[in-house]
Protein backbone atom coordinates (compact mmCIF):
# COMPACT_ATOMS: atom_id res chain seq x y z
CA UNK A 1 0.00 0.00 0.00
CA UNK A 2 1.13 3.45 -1.18
CA UNK A 3 2.07 5.88 1.87
CA UNK A 4 3.44 9.23 -0.37
CA UNK A 5 3.65 9.41 -3.74
CA UNK A 6 5.70 12.38 -5.26
CA UNK A 7 5.55 13.43 -8.34
CA UNK A 8 7.96 15.66 -10.55
CA UNK A 9 9.31 17.04 -7.58
CA UNK A 10 12.28 19.78 -7.64
CA UNK A 11 14.09 21.64 -5.38
CA UNK A 12 16.21 25.01 -6.74
CA UNK A 13 18.60 26.57 -4.50
CA UNK A 14 20.95 29.08 -7.26
CA UNK A 15 21.23 25.57 -8.98
CA UNK A 16 19.19 22.74 -9.21
CA UNK A 17 19.47 20.62 -5.90
CA UNK A 18 16.97 17.45 -7.87
CA UNK A 19 14.08 18.26 -10.65
CA UNK A 20 11.04 15.81 -12.15
CA UNK A 21 11.74 13.00 -9.17
CA UNK A 22 9.03 10.52 -9.17
CA UNK A 23 8.85 7.67 -6.51
CA UNK A 24 6.29 5.83 -4.29
CA UNK A 25 7.12 5.00 -1.03
CA UNK A 26 4.43 2.29 0.28
CA UNK A 27 4.86 -0.08 3.20
CA UNK A 28 7.60 -2.41 3.74
CA UNK A 29 10.25 0.06 1.86
CA UNK A 30 13.48 0.45 2.77
CA UNK A 31 14.84 3.75 1.01
CA UNK A 32 18.94 3.85 0.89
CA UNK A 33 19.07 7.71 -0.37
CA UNK A 34 22.20 8.06 -2.27
CA UNK A 35 23.82 11.60 -3.12
CA UNK A 36 27.00 13.57 -3.01
CA UNK A 37 27.13 16.05 -0.10
CA UNK A 38 25.51 19.21 -0.46
CA UNK A 39 23.53 17.49 -3.33
CA UNK A 40 19.82 17.90 -1.67
CA UNK A 41 19.57 14.70 0.30
CA UNK A 42 18.69 16.24 3.48
CA UNK A 43 16.82 18.72 1.48
CA UNK A 44 14.44 15.85 0.41
CA UNK A 45 13.61 14.46 3.20
CA UNK A 46 12.90 18.04 4.88
CA UNK A 47 10.11 17.85 1.96
CA UNK A 48 8.97 14.58 2.69
CA UNK A 49 7.85 15.48 6.22
CA UNK A 50 6.72 18.40 5.47
CA UNK A 51 9.62 20.95 7.12
CA UNK A 52 10.19 22.32 3.31
CA UNK A 53 7.59 23.27 0.54
CA UNK A 54 9.72 21.74 -2.97
CA UNK A 55 10.15 24.58 -5.26
CA UNK A 56 7.93 22.35 -8.22
CA UNK A 57 6.02 19.17 -7.98
CA UNK A 58 3.57 17.76 -5.22
CA UNK A 59 4.31 15.05 -2.49
CA UNK A 60 0.55 13.64 -1.77
CA UNK A 61 0.36 11.71 1.40
CA UNK A 62 -2.43 9.45 2.95
CA UNK A 63 -4.77 11.38 4.87
CA UNK A 64 -3.51 11.33 8.80
CA UNK A 65 0.17 9.96 8.08
CA UNK A 66 2.98 10.61 10.68
CA UNK A 67 6.22 10.99 9.33
CA UNK A 68 9.17 10.81 12.17
CA UNK A 69 12.08 12.87 10.92
CA UNK A 70 15.35 12.21 13.00
CA UNK A 71 17.77 15.24 11.94
CA UNK A 72 21.32 15.07 11.76
CA UNK A 73 21.85 17.84 14.66
CA UNK A 74 20.28 17.66 18.48
CA UNK A 75 18.66 21.50 18.62
CA UNK A 76 20.44 23.72 20.68
CA UNK A 77 17.85 24.51 23.16
CA UNK A 78 17.69 20.58 23.87
CA UNK A 79 21.42 20.15 24.85
CA UNK A 80 20.72 21.48 28.65
CA UNK A 81 18.24 19.33 28.89
CA UNK A 82 18.67 15.31 30.04
CA UNK A 83 18.08 12.71 27.55
CA UNK A 84 15.13 11.09 29.43
CA UNK A 85 13.24 14.40 29.59
CA UNK A 86 14.11 15.56 26.32
CA UNK A 87 12.71 12.19 24.31
CA UNK A 88 10.00 12.43 26.95
CA UNK A 89 9.51 15.63 25.61
CA UNK A 90 8.28 14.29 22.29
CA UNK A 91 5.13 13.36 23.63
CA UNK A 92 2.14 15.18 23.86
CA UNK A 93 1.63 16.72 27.59
CA UNK A 94 -1.09 14.44 28.40
CA UNK A 95 0.30 11.31 26.95
CA UNK A 96 3.83 12.04 28.25
CA UNK A 97 1.90 12.25 32.27
CA UNK A 98 0.23 8.67 32.14
CA UNK A 99 2.56 7.42 29.40
CA UNK A 100 6.11 7.85 30.07
CA UNK A 101 6.71 3.92 29.78
CA UNK A 102 6.44 4.69 26.23
CA UNK A 103 9.92 6.28 26.51
CA UNK A 104 11.31 3.92 29.09
CA UNK A 105 10.60 1.04 26.63
CA UNK A 106 11.87 2.69 23.77
CA UNK A 107 15.33 3.57 25.55
CA UNK A 108 15.64 -0.08 26.61
CA UNK A 109 14.75 -1.37 22.91
CA UNK A 110 18.05 1.09 22.01
CA UNK A 111 19.96 0.06 24.72
CA UNK A 112 20.36 3.06 26.22
CA UNK A 113 22.63 2.84 29.82
CA UNK A 114 20.31 4.28 32.39
CA UNK A 115 23.23 6.27 34.04
CA UNK A 116 23.20 8.10 30.40
CA UNK A 117 19.37 8.66 30.78
CA UNK A 118 19.67 11.44 33.54
CA UNK A 119 22.73 13.47 31.77
CA UNK A 120 22.19 16.44 29.81
CA UNK A 121 22.27 16.08 26.02
CA UNK A 122 25.15 18.59 26.11
CA UNK A 123 27.45 16.54 28.22
CA UNK A 124 26.98 13.17 25.83
CA UNK A 125 28.62 11.53 22.87
CA UNK A 126 27.67 12.77 19.57
CA UNK A 127 26.83 9.02 18.89
CA UNK A 128 24.58 8.73 21.99
CA UNK A 129 22.96 12.65 20.91
CA UNK A 130 21.60 10.77 18.01
CA UNK A 131 20.39 8.06 19.60
CA UNK A 132 18.27 10.34 21.99
CA UNK A 133 17.24 11.56 18.84
CA UNK A 134 15.94 8.64 17.19
CA UNK A 135 14.29 7.66 20.60
CA UNK A 136 12.15 11.23 20.67
CA UNK A 137 11.00 10.57 17.16
CA UNK A 138 9.77 6.75 17.40
CA UNK A 139 8.04 6.92 20.98
CA UNK A 140 5.51 9.34 19.05
CA UNK A 141 4.49 6.15 17.06
CA UNK A 142 5.25 7.43 13.82
CA UNK A 143 4.09 5.83 10.08
CA UNK A 144 7.04 6.17 8.42
CA UNK A 145 10.60 6.93 9.35
CA UNK A 146 13.05 8.99 8.01
CA UNK A 147 17.00 8.99 8.78
CA UNK A 148 19.30 11.77 7.97
CA UNK A 149 23.10 10.25 8.37
CA UNK A 150 22.12 8.31 11.45
CA UNK A 151 25.22 6.19 11.80
CA UNK A 152 27.09 9.41 12.00
CA UNK A 153 29.27 9.09 15.56
CA UNK A 154 28.69 5.59 16.06
CA UNK A 155 30.76 2.77 16.59
CA UNK A 156 30.39 -0.60 14.82
CA UNK A 157 28.90 -2.05 18.31
CA UNK A 158 26.05 0.58 18.01
CA UNK A 159 25.73 0.67 14.01
CA UNK A 160 25.11 -3.15 14.81
CA UNK A 161 22.27 -2.63 17.22
CA UNK A 162 20.71 0.06 15.09
CA UNK A 163 20.96 -2.44 12.45
CA UNK A 164 19.34 -5.12 14.25
CA UNK A 165 16.60 -2.39 15.49
CA UNK A 166 15.50 -1.52 12.03
CA UNK A 167 15.15 -5.34 10.75
CA UNK A 168 13.30 -5.69 13.74
CA UNK A 169 11.15 -2.53 12.92
CA UNK A 170 7.41 -3.54 11.95
CA UNK A 171 7.07 -4.47 8.23
CA UNK A 172 4.46 -2.08 7.24
CA UNK A 173 6.49 1.39 8.43
CA UNK A 174 8.62 2.51 5.78
CA UNK A 175 12.12 3.87 6.39
CA UNK A 176 14.02 6.42 4.10
CA UNK A 177 17.60 6.47 5.27
CA UNK A 178 20.55 9.09 4.09
CA UNK A 179 24.30 7.49 4.61
CA UNK A 180 27.50 7.51 3.21
CA UNK A 181 27.97 3.64 4.85
CA UNK A 182 27.83 1.42 2.23
CA UNK A 183 27.64 -1.22 4.70
CA UNK A 184 24.81 0.05 6.69
CA UNK A 185 23.05 0.89 3.26
CA UNK A 186 23.27 -2.96 2.31
CA UNK A 187 22.32 -4.37 5.67
CA UNK A 188 19.35 -1.94 6.43
CA UNK A 189 17.50 -1.41 2.81
CA UNK A 190 16.02 -2.67 -0.08
CA UNK A 191 15.68 0.13 -2.52
CA UNK A 192 17.76 2.57 -3.87
CA UNK A 193 17.49 6.16 -5.32
CA UNK A 194 20.76 7.94 -6.62
CA UNK A 195 19.33 11.31 -6.13
CA UNK A 196 20.29 14.24 -9.12
CA UNK A 197 20.08 17.55 -10.21
CA UNK A 198 17.84 15.17 -13.20
CA UNK A 199 17.17 11.70 -13.85
CA UNK A 200 17.49 10.73 -10.16
CA UNK A 201 17.37 6.98 -10.63
CA UNK A 202 15.47 4.24 -8.04
CA UNK A 203 16.39 0.44 -8.31
CA UNK A 204 15.00 -2.61 -6.44
CA UNK A 205 17.97 -3.43 -4.79
CA UNK A 206 20.52 -2.24 -1.47
CA UNK A 207 23.20 0.17 -2.31
CA UNK A 208 26.25 -1.94 -3.91
CA UNK A 209 24.19 -3.53 -6.37
CA UNK A 210 22.26 -0.94 -7.41
CA UNK A 211 25.34 1.22 -7.92
CA UNK A 212 27.08 -1.63 -10.19
CA UNK A 213 23.59 -1.27 -12.14
CA UNK A 214 23.57 2.46 -12.16
CA UNK A 215 27.17 2.48 -13.68
CA UNK A 216 25.76 0.02 -16.45
CA UNK A 217 22.66 2.62 -16.86
CA UNK A 218 24.93 5.14 -17.05
CA UNK A 219 27.05 3.31 -19.23
CA UNK A 220 24.33 2.18 -21.93
CA UNK A 221 23.35 6.56 -22.03
CA UNK A 222 26.69 7.17 -22.54
CA UNK A 223 27.00 4.44 -25.74
CA UNK A 224 23.56 5.57 -27.26
CA UNK A 225 24.05 9.29 -26.72
CA UNK A 226 27.91 8.46 -29.32
CA UNK A 227 25.88 6.92 -31.26
CA UNK A 228 23.16 9.44 -32.27
CA UNK A 229 25.69 12.25 -32.49
CA UNK A 230 27.33 9.69 -34.83
CA UNK A 231 24.32 8.92 -36.71
CA UNK A 232 23.65 13.18 -36.79
CA UNK A 233 26.87 13.16 -37.96
CA UNK A 234 27.31 11.13 -40.79
CA UNK A 235 23.49 12.86 -42.06
CA UNK A 236 25.25 15.65 -42.38
CA UNK A 237 27.81 14.50 -44.11
CA UNK A 238 25.56 12.88 -46.69
CA UNK A 239 23.59 16.32 -47.00
CA UNK A 240 27.02 18.57 -47.62
CA UNK A 241 27.24 15.79 -50.04
CA UNK A 242 24.35 15.91 -51.95
CA UNK A 243 24.42 19.79 -51.57
CA UNK A 244 27.21 20.05 -53.97
CA UNK A 245 25.42 17.60 -56.72
CA UNK A 246 22.35 19.72 -56.25
CA UNK A 247 24.23 23.20 -56.74
CA UNK A 248 26.26 21.83 -59.59
CA UNK A 249 23.27 20.02 -61.29
CA UNK A 250 20.58 22.66 -60.37
CA UNK A 251 18.30 19.66 -59.13
CA UNK A 252 15.83 21.02 -56.99
CA UNK A 253 15.06 17.27 -55.53
CA UNK A 254 18.69 17.16 -54.08
CA UNK A 255 18.01 20.39 -52.87
CA UNK A 256 14.85 19.42 -51.04
CA UNK A 257 16.77 15.99 -50.10
CA UNK A 258 19.42 17.80 -48.58
CA UNK A 259 17.37 20.15 -46.34
CA UNK A 260 15.05 17.20 -45.25
CA UNK A 261 18.84 15.39 -44.00
CA UNK A 262 20.00 18.88 -42.26
CA UNK A 263 16.64 19.01 -40.52
CA UNK A 264 16.70 15.46 -39.40
CA UNK A 265 20.27 15.58 -38.43
CA UNK A 266 19.42 18.55 -36.31
CA UNK A 267 16.36 16.92 -34.58
CA UNK A 268 18.52 14.27 -33.81
CA UNK A 269 21.21 16.17 -31.91
CA UNK A 270 18.74 18.06 -29.97
CA UNK A 271 16.97 14.94 -28.67
CA UNK A 272 20.42 13.22 -28.00
CA UNK A 273 20.46 13.17 -24.18
CA UNK A 274 24.53 13.07 -22.72
CA UNK A 275 24.90 10.58 -19.29
CA UNK A 276 25.35 11.73 -15.97
CA UNK A 277 28.69 13.44 -15.42
CA UNK A 278 28.11 14.11 -11.36
CA UNK A 279 30.23 17.45 -10.60
CA UNK A 280 32.72 16.70 -8.69
CA UNK A 281 32.65 17.58 -4.90
CA UNK A 282 36.80 18.08 -4.82
CA UNK A 283 39.69 15.62 -5.82
CA UNK A 284 41.62 13.80 -2.99
CA UNK A 285 44.68 12.69 -4.66
CA UNK A 286 48.14 11.21 -2.39
CA UNK A 287 51.72 11.19 -2.86
CA UNK A 288 54.02 8.03 -2.24
CA UNK A 289 57.24 9.58 -2.16
CA UNK A 290 59.12 6.01 -1.82
CA UNK A 291 62.05 5.09 0.99
CA UNK A 292 64.71 2.24 0.33
CA UNK A 293 63.83 1.23 3.66
CA UNK A 294 62.99 -1.96 4.47
CA UNK A 295 61.05 -1.17 7.66
CA UNK A 296 59.68 1.98 8.16
CA UNK A 297 58.57 1.21 11.77
CA UNK A 298 59.41 -1.29 14.55
CA UNK A 299 57.32 -2.48 17.92
CA UNK A 300 58.96 -4.24 20.17
CA UNK A 301 56.57 -5.26 22.64
CA UNK A 302 55.59 -1.63 23.06
CA UNK A 303 53.16 -1.20 26.08
CA UNK A 304 50.32 1.19 24.93
CA UNK A 305 48.91 2.85 27.64
CA UNK A 306 46.29 5.47 28.69
CA UNK A 307 47.23 9.55 29.37
CA UNK A 308 46.92 8.44 33.31
CA UNK A 309 49.87 5.43 32.81
CA UNK A 310 46.77 2.82 33.01
CA UNK A 311 48.45 -0.28 30.63
CA UNK A 312 46.01 -0.96 27.55
CA UNK A 313 47.92 -3.84 25.79
CA UNK A 314 51.00 -4.77 24.28
CA UNK A 315 52.29 -4.71 20.66
CA UNK A 316 54.37 -7.88 20.82
CA UNK A 317 56.80 -7.68 17.86
CA UNK A 318 55.56 -5.77 14.97
CA UNK A 319 56.81 -4.58 11.90
CA UNK A 320 55.58 -2.06 9.19
CA UNK A 321 57.11 -2.38 6.03
CA UNK A 322 56.54 -0.91 2.18
CA UNK A 323 53.57 -1.26 0.39
CA UNK A 324 51.35 -2.53 3.98
CA UNK A 325 48.34 -1.32 4.07
CA UNK A 326 47.57 -2.25 8.17
CA UNK A 327 43.94 -1.44 9.82
CA UNK A 328 43.86 -1.21 13.33
CA UNK A 329 40.42 -3.16 14.97
CA UNK A 330 39.68 -2.51 18.60
CA UNK A 331 36.32 -1.39 20.13
CA UNK A 332 35.89 2.49 21.52
CA UNK A 333 38.45 2.50 24.15
CA UNK A 334 40.84 -0.06 23.64
CA UNK A 335 43.62 2.29 22.46
CA UNK A 336 43.84 2.33 18.59
CA UNK A 337 44.41 6.21 18.11
CA UNK A 338 46.57 6.07 21.36
CA UNK A 339 49.06 3.51 19.20
CA UNK A 340 48.92 5.76 15.86
CA UNK A 341 49.68 9.14 18.04
CA UNK A 342 53.16 7.23 19.95
CA UNK A 343 54.39 6.21 16.31
CA UNK A 344 53.25 9.88 15.04
CA UNK A 345 54.85 11.00 18.19
CA UNK A 346 57.99 8.76 17.58
CA UNK A 347 58.49 9.83 14.34
CA UNK A 348 58.88 13.60 14.87
CA UNK A 349 61.72 12.51 17.65
CA UNK A 350 59.59 12.68 20.78
CA UNK A 351 58.74 9.28 21.49
CA UNK A 352 61.94 6.53 22.52
CA UNK A 353 59.57 3.75 22.71
CA UNK A 354 59.06 3.28 18.79
CA UNK A 355 61.44 2.82 16.30
CA UNK A 356 61.32 4.67 12.86
CA UNK A 357 63.48 3.99 9.62
CA UNK A 358 65.17 8.03 9.34
CA UNK A 359 64.03 8.05 5.66
CA UNK A 360 60.08 7.83 6.99
CA UNK A 361 58.32 11.17 6.21
CA UNK A 362 55.00 11.03 7.62
CA UNK A 363 51.69 12.62 7.40
CA UNK A 364 49.07 12.53 10.52
CA UNK A 365 45.44 13.01 10.40
CA UNK A 366 43.27 12.43 13.29
CA UNK A 367 39.56 12.10 13.04
CA UNK A 368 38.65 15.58 14.02
CA UNK A 369 40.82 16.99 11.95
CA UNK A 370 42.23 18.65 14.98
CA UNK A 371 45.55 19.46 12.43
CA UNK A 372 43.85 22.10 10.63
CA UNK A 373 43.29 25.39 12.55
CA UNK A 374 39.54 26.49 12.21
CA UNK A 375 41.06 30.28 12.52
CA UNK A 376 43.55 30.24 9.54
CA UNK A 377 42.28 29.83 5.83
CA UNK A 378 42.51 27.20 3.59
CA UNK A 379 44.75 29.87 1.53
CA UNK A 380 47.51 30.06 4.18
CA UNK A 381 47.33 27.01 5.85
CA UNK A 382 48.80 25.70 2.21
CA UNK A 383 50.65 28.61 0.83
CA UNK A 384 52.09 29.65 3.74
CA UNK A 385 53.18 25.99 4.47
CA UNK A 386 54.58 24.91 1.57
CA UNK A 387 56.09 26.87 -1.47
CA UNK A 388 53.78 26.37 -3.98
CA UNK A 389 53.26 29.88 -5.03
CA UNK A 390 49.91 31.92 -5.04
CA UNK A 391 48.55 30.59 -7.97
CA UNK A 392 49.45 27.17 -7.68
CA UNK A 393 47.70 27.16 -3.79
CA UNK A 394 44.56 28.29 -5.72
CA UNK A 395 44.79 25.70 -8.22
CA UNK A 396 45.04 22.96 -5.85
CA UNK A 397 42.58 24.39 -3.66
CA UNK A 398 39.82 24.44 -6.45
CA UNK A 399 40.88 21.14 -7.42
CA UNK A 400 40.23 19.61 -3.98
CA UNK A 401 36.75 21.64 -4.38
CA UNK A 402 37.61 24.51 -2.56
CA UNK A 403 36.22 27.25 -4.52
CA UNK A 404 37.37 30.85 -4.78
CA UNK A 405 35.45 32.23 -3.19
CA UNK A 406 35.44 30.31 -0.04
CA UNK A 407 39.97 30.24 -0.08
CA UNK A 408 40.16 32.93 1.79
CA UNK A 409 37.51 32.49 4.60
CA UNK A 410 38.16 30.89 7.82
CA UNK A 411 38.47 26.80 7.77
CA UNK A 412 36.14 26.89 10.04
CA UNK A 413 33.51 28.16 7.92
CA UNK A 414 33.83 25.01 5.67
CA UNK A 415 32.13 22.30 5.49
CA UNK A 416 32.98 18.69 7.06
CA UNK A 417 33.61 17.68 3.56
CA UNK A 418 35.74 20.53 2.66
CA UNK A 419 37.80 20.11 5.81
CA UNK A 420 38.42 16.97 5.12
CA UNK A 421 39.65 17.31 1.38
CA UNK A 422 41.98 20.05 2.21
CA UNK A 423 43.89 17.82 5.39
CA UNK A 424 44.31 15.01 2.80
CA UNK A 425 45.72 18.43 0.34
CA UNK A 426 47.92 18.93 2.94
CA UNK A 427 49.09 15.35 3.40
CA UNK A 428 49.59 15.50 -0.10
CA UNK A 429 51.95 18.28 -0.07
CA UNK A 430 53.99 17.00 2.44
CA UNK A 431 55.07 14.48 0.10
CA UNK A 432 54.91 11.85 2.75
CA UNK A 433 56.04 7.75 2.23
CA UNK A 434 54.01 6.71 5.17
CA UNK A 435 50.17 8.11 6.07
CA UNK A 436 49.04 7.61 9.79
CA UNK A 437 45.24 8.13 9.31
CA UNK A 438 42.75 7.84 12.32
CA UNK A 439 38.78 7.66 10.68
CA UNK A 440 39.80 9.07 7.79
CA UNK A 441 36.47 8.88 6.26
CA UNK A 442 34.37 10.31 8.82
CA UNK A 443 33.69 13.39 7.31
CA UNK A 444 33.22 11.92 3.24
CA UNK A 445 30.75 11.23 1.36
CA UNK A 446 30.99 7.63 -0.99
CA UNK A 447 32.58 9.89 -3.89
CA UNK A 448 35.51 10.74 -1.31
CA UNK A 449 35.48 7.27 0.51
CA UNK A 450 36.32 5.44 -2.77
CA UNK A 451 38.70 8.33 -4.26
CA UNK A 452 40.37 7.84 -0.84
CA UNK A 453 40.46 4.15 -1.44
CA UNK A 454 42.01 4.32 -4.69
CA UNK A 455 44.80 6.63 -4.32
CA UNK A 456 46.04 4.32 -1.44
CA UNK A 457 45.86 1.28 -3.39
CA UNK A 458 46.78 2.70 -6.63
CA UNK A 459 49.92 4.52 -5.22
CA UNK A 460 50.89 1.43 -2.87
CA UNK A 461 50.52 3.81 0.09
CA UNK A 462 52.31 2.59 2.89
CA UNK A 463 49.83 3.41 5.69
CA UNK A 464 48.39 3.09 9.34
CA UNK A 465 44.87 3.27 9.51
CA UNK A 466 41.75 3.26 12.02
CA UNK A 467 38.41 3.33 10.77
CA UNK A 468 34.63 2.04 11.44
CA UNK A 469 33.56 2.07 8.06
CA UNK A 470 33.18 -1.41 7.23
CA UNK A 471 33.66 -1.48 3.15
CA UNK A 472 36.24 1.07 3.64
CA UNK A 473 38.45 -0.93 5.49
CA UNK A 474 38.05 -4.55 3.95
CA UNK A 475 38.92 -2.80 0.54
CA UNK A 476 42.02 -0.83 1.35
CA UNK A 477 43.67 -3.32 4.38
CA UNK A 478 46.07 -5.80 3.32
CA UNK A 479 46.82 -6.55 6.75
CA UNK A 480 45.04 -6.60 10.14
CA UNK A 481 45.73 -5.80 13.26
CA UNK A 482 43.42 -6.76 16.22
CA UNK A 483 43.86 -5.23 19.86
CA UNK A 484 42.26 -7.94 21.43
CA UNK A 485 42.65 -7.73 24.97
CA UNK A 486 46.06 -7.06 26.39
CA UNK A 487 47.45 -8.01 22.98
CA UNK A 488 47.36 -6.85 19.77
CA UNK A 489 47.49 -9.75 17.17
CA UNK A 490 48.13 -9.56 13.75
CA UNK A 491 44.61 -11.77 11.87
CA UNK A 492 43.74 -13.08 8.53
CA UNK A 493 40.66 -11.01 8.13
CA UNK A 494 38.62 -8.16 9.71
CA UNK A 495 35.51 -10.44 9.46
CA UNK A 496 35.89 -12.17 13.37
CA UNK A 497 36.17 -8.44 15.06
CA UNK A 498 33.36 -6.69 12.57
CA UNK A 499 30.85 -9.83 13.55
CA UNK A 500 31.94 -9.74 17.28
CA UNK A 501 31.51 -5.74 17.44
CA UNK A 502 27.85 -6.40 14.98
CA UNK A 503 26.83 -8.68 17.21
CA UNK A 504 27.57 -7.85 20.51
CA UNK A 505 24.22 -6.94 21.73
CA UNK A 506 22.94 -10.49 20.27
CA UNK A 507 24.71 -12.09 23.58
CA UNK A 508 24.14 -9.20 26.34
Amino acid sequence: MSLMTIKALGVTLGDPLFSDLNLTISKGDRIGLVAANGRGKSTLLDCLSGRTEPTTGDIVRTRGLRVGHVRQNVPEDALERTLHDWVLAALPPEQAEYESWRVDMVLHDLSVPHDLQNKRLSALSGGWQRTAMLAAVWCTEPDMLLLDEPTNHLDLQRIGLLQNWLAHLPRDVPVVITSHDRAFLDATTNRTLFLRADRSRIFQIPYTAARAALDEADGSDERRFSNELNKARHLRKQAAKLKNIGVNSGSDLLVVKTKQLTERAAQMEAAAKPAHHDRSAGDIRLANSGTHAKSFVTLDDVPVQTPDGRLLYKTGQKWIVPGDRIVLLGANGTGKSQLVKMIQQALIGSDDAVKCAPSVVSAYSDQHLSQLSEAETPMSAVAGQFDVGDQRARAALAGAGIGIQMQDRKIGALSGGQKARLAMLILRLKNPNFYLLDEPTNHLDIEGQEALESELIAHDVCCLLVSHDRSFLRNVGNRFWWINGKRLDEVDSPEPFLDSQLNEHLGS
